[in-house]
C-alpha cells in the first residue's frame, strides 16, 4: 500500500485565457484535485492498494471526494473531517495551450481551510493500522505551510520509520498555500526552505519540477542532487514538456515526454509519480540493481500515465488504468525517447 498523506481540494479551472476568479460560472469547471488525492486516485485505478490521509470540510466537496474514493477503492479510514471550516478551493488560471497557474484560493469563511487544520491526534490510530501495510508514505511540501498539520505530518513521519516504510517527496511547490499574497511564480522563502530541510533528509524518492530543483539545489543534475541528500534517494526532474531526467538505482538517463494533444495539464505530474510508484512496488529492484533497461521502461510507463492525464480536463477523471497505459504504449512500436 502507498499512503498518501496531504491535501483534497477543487481545482477551479478558468476559461482558456481567462480569469478564474472573474469568469462567469458557466466557463468555469470545478474539478477534484490535490496532488495527494491525485496520486492516490491514480494508485487505485492503476491497481496499487492506496489510502488518502487528509481533512476535508463537511460539505458538498469533501462529500464528492468520499464518493470518490470508495469508487476507486482507495481506503479512507484516515480521512478526517472538518466542521468549521470548508473544503479548500484553488483558481486556475489556463492558457491558451493548456498550461496552468495556481492563482488564489476561493471559500475561505475566516478560519482558513481544512487541509489546514489536519489533526494529529485524529491521526495516531489509523497510523496504527495503515503502516504495518505500507511500502510507501507519500507527502508533499504544502503541510509544511500550517502548524496543525505539520504536526501530522511529523507524526506520520515518525510512525514511517519506526515501521520501515520509505518515504515519496514531491515538492509540488506552491507560493500561495504558504503566503496568499505571494506571486505565483516566486520560489521558496528562506523559511519555507529551512521547513523543507528536515523533511528532505528522509526521502527515498524524490521528485521535482525543473523549477523547484534550481530553487532548493542549485542543479538540475539529479545524480548530483542524490549524491548531496543522506538517503541517497532516486531522483527524477520533470519540466512540463520538456525532457524528463532521472536517476534511480545507480542508473540515470533522459528522455522526452510522448506527445499528446493537451487538453489541460493539470495532475500530469501526479500521474507520472502514480505510475512510477506503482511500478517500484511491483519491482522493488528498480530502486537498487534492476538493468537500465528496465528502468527506462519503468519511466516511460509513468510518463505515459501522465500524457494520458494530458488528454482530458482536470486531473483524476482521465486518469488511465493499467490496460489503458500498456495499449498507449504498444500503439507506439518504438519507445521513442526511452
Amino acid at each position: 500500500m502507498v499512503l498518501c498523506f496531504g491535501e483534497a481540494l477543487v481545482d477551479r479551472l478558468g476559461p482558456p485565457g481567462g480569469d478564474p476568479a472573474s469568469a462567469p460560472s458557466h466557463q468555469l469547471d470545478d474539478r477534484l484535485g490535490g496532488a495527494p488525492a491525485n496520486v492516490a486516485c491514480a494508485l487505485a485505478r492503476l491497481g496499487t492498494p492506496a489510502a488518502f490521509l487528509g481533512r476535508l470540510g463537511r460539505d458538498s466537496i469533501g462529500a464528492a471526494f468520499h464518493s470518490l474514493f470508495e469508487l476507486r477503492g482507495v481506503d479512507v479510514s484516515a480521512l478526517q473531517w472538518d466542521r468549521e471550516r470548508p473544503s479548500r478551493v484553488v483558481l486556475v488560471r489556463r492558457d491558451a495551450c493548456g498550461e496552468r497557474c495556481f492563482q488564489g484560493f476561493a471559500g475561505d469563511r475566516g478560519a482558513g481551510f481544512a487541509d489546514q487544520a489536519f489533526a494529529a491526534e485524529e491521526l495516531a490510530e489509523p497510523l496504527e493500522r495503515l503502516m504495518p501495510q505500507a511500502a510507501w508514505l507519500l507527502v508533499g511540501t504544502i503541510p509544511l505551510a500550517s502548524a496543525a498539520s505539520l504536526q501530522a505530518l511529523e507524526l506520520a513521519l515518525g510512525r514511517a520509520a519506526q515501521n520501515g516504510v520509505a518515504i515519496a517527496l514531491d515538492v509540488n511547490w506552491r507560493p500561495t498555500f504558504w503566503d496568499a499574497q505571494a506571486s505565483v511564480g516566486s520560489g521558496p522563502s528562506p523559511a519555507a526552505l529551512e521547513a523543507m530541510g528536515p523533511l528532505l533528509d528522509q526521502v527515498r524518492l524524490l521528485k521535482l519540477a525543473a523549477e523547484e530543483a534550481q530553487w532548493l539545489f542549485a542543479t538540475r543534475d539529479p545524480q548530483r542532487i542524490q549524491a548531496g541528500l543522506p538517503q541517497r534517494p532516486a531522483v527524477v526532474i520533470t519540466d512540463g514538456g520538456g525532457p524528463l531526467h532521472w536517476w534511480l538505482g545507480g542508473h540515470g538517463g533522459t528522455a522526452d515526454p510522448w506527445t499528446v494533444e493537451v487538453v489541460d495539464t493539470t495532475g500530469a505530474g501526479d500521474a507520472f509519480l502514480a505510475g512510477l510508484l506503482h511500478r517500484i512496488c511491483a519491482e522493488p529492484e528498480l530502486l537498487s540493481g534492476a538493468e537500465p533497461g528496465r528502468v527506462r521502461q519503468a519511466m516511460a510507463f509513468a510518463s505515459a500515465c501522465g500524457a494520458l492525464v494530458c488528454q482530458g480536463a482536470g486531473a483524476i477523471d482521465p486518469q488511465p488504468s493499467e490496460a489503458e497505459v500498456q495499449a498507449f504504449l504498444a500503439q507506439r512500436s518504438t519507445l521513442r525517447g526511452f
